[in-house]
């Protein structure tokens, strides 16, 4: 039996669809040679030889050589940077965003509020990104959501927990790019909540290293950002049942690290690996990124930096080793019996900064300043101090009594790794301007005056009715004696 006409036609049609998918097949092939040819590791080591900033810094402890672009150790209470590797330089997060995604959702929704999932928040994420494979329609909680976001790195749930915040993926970017300005970062431009490659989308490990310190002051997203894996029940509005499990090794384990608190991963053929960690212990809280690693060397750089910030550095209270500001010092007409009760000053060092200095270093290798113009609500001045013109914290004096309860750094604070390494103009009053005032003595001091004026007035009072007398007497005199030559008549 003969084929038919049709048969034929689509046979030579169907020859046509193989030539040309394999035509295109060859096509890409050729295009992706040369990235398969570039290697990556090779790269990575020569990237160990690149300047380390912190070196620098006379004295400072000498933080190890990382394949990383760029690497920054950011002691999370005070601000104060211990390592620093290119941090201003412009690179690519990647699922790193995810930490401001996160940060921003939490300030602006509540965790129970329905996030439902669009088309566009399901279908406009690359394919093979990372998802939960949640469908279009359906809705799981704000919280769920951010576990998705953190623990699963859905790059779908991003979409969709943007769309629920601000209307659009794009105006979530804005409020994301509004949010970075104001905590102080000058090298981040967001333009999507996932951080799926985007040349117009970048930061830097010292504006990373900033988010994530905002990221890890929220109770809620450090346990979020510290969870393993997370079981996803089905609902009426998610049918499935699964669990996702956290990529990062220091949350899971598979790396031992004493005090992890949390941290995020992130990976694209651009930006390489990325790598957020937070840990705590020893009295410091410290925040470790990396970027632009290779596999497995993220995790291993970054148990390098903590390691190395943990051994090198510790905490310095600084009212129990300052001498210069401290009022406690200062025994100006004390005495044990004390009619006001137990008298406190009005002004008193906060008992709750801390300053984070290298073990070799003493307290009285350091310099400060004093800054009259940025202090917080209660705060009168703020002392900065500085090793070898390296930031390494500061102090406020506080009005007595009203000090906070427990040790936090100002909300404001913004420090970047070239605050670490410079020590800006001093454009405040000096030091000895400040002034102390104790209440006893105040009042000791005005009761003195006080009994002084009295006493002035008494010896002026006295010193008139003497005056008036004498003369009184001498009036008195005078007419005695005119009087008596008046009677005795002229005398020839």
């Amino acid at each position: 039996m003969k084929p038919s006409k049709n048969t034929k036609a689509g046979r030579i049609l169907l020859a046509l669809f193989i030539h040309i998918c394999l035509f295109f097949s060859e096509t890409l092939s050729a295009s992706a040679e040369p990235d398969e040819a570039v290697d990556y590791l090779a790269l990575a080591e020569e990237r160990k030889s690149l300047e380390i900033q912190s070196n620098q810094i006379e004295n400072w402890p000498a933080g190890p050589a990382i394949g990383a672009q760029a690497a920054i150790l950011l002691e999370a209470n005070t601000g104060i940077v211990l390592y620093a590797k290119n941090v201003d330089e412009r690179l690519y997060p990647a699922s790193t965003t995810k930490l401001m995604t996160c940060l921003v959702a939490v300030e602006h929704a509540s965790m129970d509020e329905m996030v439902s999932f669009s088309h566009d928040a399901v279908f406009s994420i690359e394919p093979g990104s990372s998802n939960m494979g949640i469908d279009e329609n359906e809705a799981l909680p704000m919280e769920e959501c951010l576990y998705g976001i953190m623990v699963g790195s859905a790059n779908e749930v991003a979409n969709a927990v943007a769309e629920h915040v601000a209307g659009s993926m794009d105006a979530f970017a804005g409020m994301m790019n509004e949010k970075a300005r104001a905590l102080g970062c000058t090298n981040t431009h967001f333009v999507n909540a996932h951080g799926l490659f985007d040349e117009n989308h970048y930061t830097s490990a010292s504006d990373l290293a900033i988010i994530a310190r905002a990221f890890f002051q929220n109770e809620l997203l450090s346990k979020i950002g510290n969870t393993a894996s997370y079981h996803f029940e089905p609902t009426p509005t998610q049918p499935d049942d699964f669990v996702k499990r956290n990529k990062h090794k220091f949350i899971t384990g598979e790396i031992a690290y004493d005090g992890i608190k949390g941290g995020k991963t992130g990976y694209t053929d651009q930006a390489r690996q990325t790598l957020v960690t937070c840990a705590e212990k020893k009295g410091m809280k410290l925040i470790c990124v990396v970027l632009k690693e290779e596999s497995p060397e993220q995790f291993n750089d970054t148990l390098k930096l903590l390691d190395y910030g943990f051994a090198n550095f510790a905490v310095t209270n600084v009212s129990e080793n300052e001498t210069k500001y401290n009022i406690s010092s200062a025994r100006f007409f004390q005495t044990s019996y004390d009619v006001f009760g137990n008298s406190q000053p009005i002004l008193a060092l906060n008992p709750n900064s801390y300053l984070i200095l290298p073990k070799t270093v003493d307290f009285t290798d350091l310099t400060s300043e004093v800054s009259y113009g940025q202090t917080g609500k209660n705060q009168v001045v703020e002392i900065r101090y500085y090793y070898n013109n390296a930031y390494v914290g500061a102090a406020t004096v506080d009005w007595a009594n009203r000090q906070p309860s427990a040790y936090s750094a100002p909300a404001e604070s913004t420090l970047t790794a070239q605050d670490a390494q410079s020590n800006p103009a001093a454009d405040g009053p000096s030091p000895e301007k400040v002034i102390f005032i104790n209440v006893k003595t105040l009042l000791i001091a005005v009761l003195a005056v006080t009994a002084g004026l009295i006493l002035l007035t008494i010896l002026r009072d006295l010193l008139t009715s003497y005056n008036f007398l004498t003369r009184r007497k001498r009036r008195k005199k005078s007419g005695s004696l005119f009087k008596r030559s008046k009677d005795d008549g002229p005398t020839f």
